[in-house]
This record gives C-alpha cells, sequence and structure tokens, in this order.
C-alpha cells in the first residue's frame, strides 16, 4: 500500500512539474485564502469587544467595514485557487490520458490477448477521472484544510493556551481513528475500483456483440450476469463507505465534543472576568476552524486513498514495456528500393499465454521478390500466425524472419510496416469519412489517390452512391455497409499505401459470388509487381498462384504449384478432393 502512495504521488509530481507558474499562482491563492480565513477571527473578536461591547457606532463601523473587506479579499483569492486548481487538474489529467493512450498504441499486441482490452479503457477513463477529481479538488481541499488547521492551532495558542490545551487533549484521539480506518479505506478503494472496471468492461462486451446476443435470446442471463458483477462492486463500495462514514463520525464527535468542553471552560473564565467575550468567540471561531479542517481532512483521506489506486493502475500501464521495440543500437536500413523478398530460417514460434504449445515448429521458407505465394492447409496449421510473425507483432522463439537480407529484429518495427499492406478477412473500418478510411496508412493521400484507388478496388462506384459519397461518415467498424463492400474499401486502403509486399488473409471467403467476383477483379493490379502471402480456405482462389505452401500443426507439409501438389502431397491432395469432388477435375 505504501508502494501505491508513492507511485501516487510521483506521478502527480511528474505530470505537475511542467506547470510550475500555474503552480506556485494556486499555492499562493491557497495561502493567501486560508490566511484571510483565520484573519476572520480576529475580525469577530474585534467585532465583539470593540463593536458591541463598546456600544461605539463608529468602532462597530470600522470593524465591519473591515469584516467586508477581509471578506472581499477572500472571495478574490478563491476565484483564483478555484480557477487556478482546477485548470491544473483538467491540463495533467489531459496530459496522463494521451500519454497513456500513446504507450498502450506501441504495446505490442500480446499484451491485449493477456489483458481485457475494455478493462484497459476503464483504466484510462474512469481512473483519470479519479485523478482529475483528486488534482483539480482534493487536493487542495487538503492543503487549504492543512494550512488551516497549523494556523488555527497557532492562534488558539496565542489567543488562550489554557482552553487550547483541552482541544489538544482530542488530537490524538481523532488520529488514532484516521490512521485505523484510513487503512482499510485505502484496501477497499482499490478493490472497489477493479469492481467499477469489471462493470465497465462487461457492459461494453456485451453491447459490442449486442447482435450475437439477441440472435441466442440470451439477454436473461446476460442481466443476471450483470447484476451479479454490478452487486459485487455494490458491495465493496458498501464496506468502503461505511469505513469512511465510520471514520467522520468518529472525528466529528471527538472534536466537537472537545470544543464543547472547551466553550463551557471558557464560558467560565468569561463569567469569572478572566478572559474578554471577544477572545471566547475567537476561540470558538478557531476551534471550529481546527475541528472542521480535521474533519475535512479525515473525509479527503478517502478520496486521496482511491486516487492512489487510480494512480496505481495507471502507472502499471505506464511501466509496461513493449516486447516488440527497434534494436537497441542503430536500426539497420532497409536495401532501397524495397525487393520484397521473405526468408524464413528455422522459425519456432508459442505464444506467450501457451509457451508449451509451437505454433510453427522449425520452418524454412524462400519467397522471392515479386512472387505470389498461398497458404493452404486446415485450421489451426500456422498461417494467421505467420502473418503476425511478419509484421512482427510476435518475435519467434528461435530462428529469424528476414526482409531482403535483414533480420526484422535489426529494423525499426515501423520501417519494416511500411512494407507491407494487409486485407484481413473482417477488415477494420474506423469511425470517419470513407476517405478516411482509405488514405489510413497515407493520411497526405490526396482525393484524386483516393479516389483513383477506389476505382480500381471496384468500390468508386458505391462510394458516390453513399449519401455524402467519399465524405460519408461511416459507423463504428463500417456499420452500414456489406460485408464485399468493407472488403472493397480495405483493398484500396492496402492500394494506396503501394507496399512492396502484400498480405492478404482470407480476402474474399465471407463474400457472396457477386462481390467475390468484384473483389477477384481488383486483385490482379492490387497483386502486381508485388510479393503477395494469400491465405486461403478455398483452394479455386489460389490455385493459380506461383507457388502454394501447405501448412499442418505449424510444419511445412509441402510446396509446389497447384498440379505438383496434387500428385506429391497428400494433405493437399486430400483437401482439393474434398473441394472439388476429384482431384482430376481440378
Amino acid at each position: 500500500m505504501r508502494s501505491d502512495r508513492r507511485k501516487a504521488l510521483q506521478l502527480a509530481i511528474d505530470f505537475v512539474a511542467p506547470y510550475r507558474k500555474a503552480l506556485i499562482g494556486a499555492f499562493t491563492a491557497l495561502v493567501f485564502t486560508a490566511g484571510i480565513t483565520l484573519s476572520l477571527g480576529q475580525g469577530i473578536r474585534l467585532l465583539v469587544d470593540q463593536g458591541f461591547v463598546t456600544g461605539s457606532p463608529e468602532l462597530l463601523n470600522q470593524t465591519v467595514l473591515l469584516f467586508f473587506v477581509l471578506i472581499g479579499c477572500l472571495a478574490v483569492g478563491t476565484f483564483a485557487r478555484f480557477y487556478l486548481v482546477s485548470w491544473i487538474g483538467e491540463r495533467v489529467v489531459a496530459d496522463i490520458r494521451k500519454q497513456v493512450f500513446n504507450h498502450l498504441i506501441d504495446l505490442h499486441p500480446g499484451f491485449f490477448e493477456t489483458n481485457r482490452g475494455l478493462e484497459i479503457q476503464s483504466r484510462l477513463t474512469t481512473d483519470t477521472t479519479v485523478l482529475q477529481s483528486v488534482i483539480g479538488s482534493t487536493i487542495s481541499v487538503a492543503l487549504r484544510n492543512l494550512f488551516m488547521l497549523i494556523g488555527g492551532i497557532i492562534l488558539l495558542f496565542v489567543t488562550n493556551a489554557k482552553l487550547t490545551s483541552i482541544v489538544m487533549l482530542a488530537v490524538p484521539l481523532v488520529v488514532a481513528p484516521i490512521l485505523i480506518f484510513g487503512r482499510r479505506v485505502r484496501r477497499l478503494s482499490r478493490q472497489s475500483q477493479d469492481r467499477v472496471a469489471d462493470v465497465g468492461s462487461y457492459v461494453g462486451e456485451i453491447l459490442g456483440q449486442i447482435k450475437i446476443v439477441q440472435a441466442y435470446n440470451h439477454q436473461p442471463q446476460d442481466q443476471a450476469r450483470f447484476g451479479e458483477v454490478v452487486e459485487q462492486a455494490f458491495d465493496v463500495a458498501r464496506q468502503r463507505i461505511r469505513q469512511r462514514a465510520w471514520l467522520i463520525a468518529v472525528v466529528i464527535l471527538l472534536i466537537l465534543g472537545a470544543v464543547g468542553i472547551m466553550i463551557w471552560v471558557g464560558g467560565q473564565d468569561v463569567i469569572a472576568g478572566e478572559i474578554s467575550g471577544g477572545e471566547l468567540a475567537a476561540f470558538v471561531f478557531y476551534s471550529m476552524i481546527v475541528g472542521g479542517s480535521v474533519g475535512s481532512l479525515s473525509e479527503v483521506i478517502g478520496e486521496l486513498q482511491r486516487a492512489a489506486g487510480a494512480a496505481a493502475r495507471i502507472v502499471e500501464l505506464l511501466q509496461t514495456e513493449s516486447e516488440i521495440t527497434p534494436p537497441p543500437l542503430q536500426p539497420e536500413p532497409l536495401p532501397r528500393p524495397v525487393q520484397g523478398r521473405i526468408d524464413l530460417e528455422q522459425v519456432r514460434f508459442a505464444y506467450p499465454g501457451r509457451p508449451d504449445v509451437e505454433v510453427i515448429r522449425g520452418m524454412d521458407l524462400a519467397i522471392p521478390a515479386g512472387q505470389t505465394l498461398a497458404l493452404v492447409g486446415p485450421s489451426g496449421a500456422g498461417k494467421s500466425t505467420l502473418f503476425d510473425l511478419l509484421l512482427r507483432f510476435f518475435d519467434p522463439v528461435a530462428g529469424c524472419i528476414r526482409v531482403d537480407g535483414v533480420d526484422v529484429r535489426d529494423l525499426d518495427p515501423a520501417e519494416l510496416r511500411r512494407c507491407f499492406a494487409l486485407v484481413s478477412q473482417n477488415p477494420a473500418l474506423f469511425y470517419g469519412s470513407v476517405a478516411d478510411n482509405i488514405r489510413y496508412g497515407r493520411p497526405d493521400a490526396s482525393d484524386a489517390e483516393v479516389e483513383a484507388a477506389a476505382r480500381v478496388a471496384h468500390a468508386d462506384e458505391f462510394i458516390r452512391g453513399l449519401p455524402q459519397g467519399y465524405d460519408t461518415r461511416l459507423g463504428d467498424a463500417g456499420l452500414g455497409l456489406s460485408g464485399g463492400q468493407k472488403q472493397r474499401i480495405a483493398i484500396a486502403r492496402a492500394l494506396i499505401m503501394d507496399a512492396p509486399i502484400l498480405l492478404l488473409d482470407e480476402a474474399t471467403s465471407a463474400l457472396d459470388a457477386q462481390s467475390e467476383h468484384l473483389i477477384q477483379q481488383a486483385l490482379p493490379e492490387l497483386m502486381a509487381n508485388r510479393t503477395t502471402l494469400v491465405i486461403a480456405h478455398r483452394l479455386a482462389t489460389v490455385k493459380h498462384a506461383d507457388r502454394i505452401a501447405v501448412l499442418d500443426q505449424g510444419e511445412l507439409h509441402g510446396i509446389g504449384t497447384h498440379q505438383e501438389l496434387i500428385h506429391s502431397d497428400p494433405l493437399y491432395a486430400r483437401l482439393a478432393e474434398l473441394q472439388f469432388k476429384t482431384p482430376e477435375n481440378a
């Protein structure tokens, strides 16, 4: 738990440090308002002793005027403090969100396979909102009350040391419950945030797959499960609230109880003529300030505990290191222009989540520049994994992959990926216009280049039929477009990249005959003068490839042309027989 506090403090210092001027201004306003508030006690003493007791209208007018001056100064100082502190809170949280997002987007994909994306999203939103509240408000309140507490105690001693000693007797009694309940609140705050993240993750998962949920009439089960998740979050929150409520109640009881005893003792002294009524009024005022400050601090502690938990979760994200990084020394450059030759040398690979299961087993494969190679084989053979390795989403556990003779681990990942254009089975489209999605890999592409790529991909006609043409905004994941339309936009996006190596992952497998026909017409232009790797289950789409590699259980089972494999590779012959009925008709 101390580690959480250290992380929270260090995170706040790192992000607040660039805004020293605003921080100094806020601190100055904070000290100023605290000083003015404490001065009000002396104003009350003068008001009673010189205004009320003397019966002088002139003195009363002077003290009341002084009182209003103090109030005016307090209002100005409070405005400056609130504005600057709130500005710092919003600015810092905006910086944290940007840094966390920038860090996450560069992490290796394996991280997101072992961590729920929606939970990470919750950290980026919910946890940073907690920090915003704390940095932009709670810390200011805590510091203000701390100054008021210290200043109030000093003025209590200055005003009357005897009465102050009565109040000080209650301090150890107040500190004890703060320490006891504070530990419990801190632990429960972290648990509460975890449960809230679970709620957000579950909502995102269900709403993201709402069609499947409703198609299977799974709403009752999901409602019940969500109810359990919400109740778990509520149970933890209830325990946290109960501990904080006990803390606040005990502190108020002890502090105000001490103030009550002090008023009784002070009243006896006023009656005996040992102190003036103004001194007692000022002392009561300072006592209330001290009591209120302690009570507020005890309440703020709970918020600070929540912030510590939120900061710890954010720091965990920021400290997560990507396993895919540029080489520590100067990255090796690729030859120019890139030809697109690919060599796999004794490549072995197992996913981090299943280190004992090799998905690729000692594979050797040479793909000359400009050649079209089809990858076929049963599901789980390792075809898509090869694409992940080529794009360096993962590194092999043994062996190496070379592009134009350069080991991909010696390249900057960004330079390597500029060599590839990917068209996946389920193309990813993003919220934005059609044109934005086509120029996704080349943001500087002109409108003319976007339209030219769309024409080659046989997408121009349907795009112009959309309400705003190329400026039509797409819904999430391309909502509103058919599978064939999405795929043609994805092909246009790959075309505009003009990359030397093309990766086609089941680009036509889920399409109707007409859409497949249009895309098959677009592919030759896309594949021309490029090294092309095609994953396909339907052999009819790849039988005319330069070569076909047959994969099975992570091993290269055979390689050759369609006709060669029909006669030399039993696995391919069996696949051909299943799809073409008889190998002879293939």
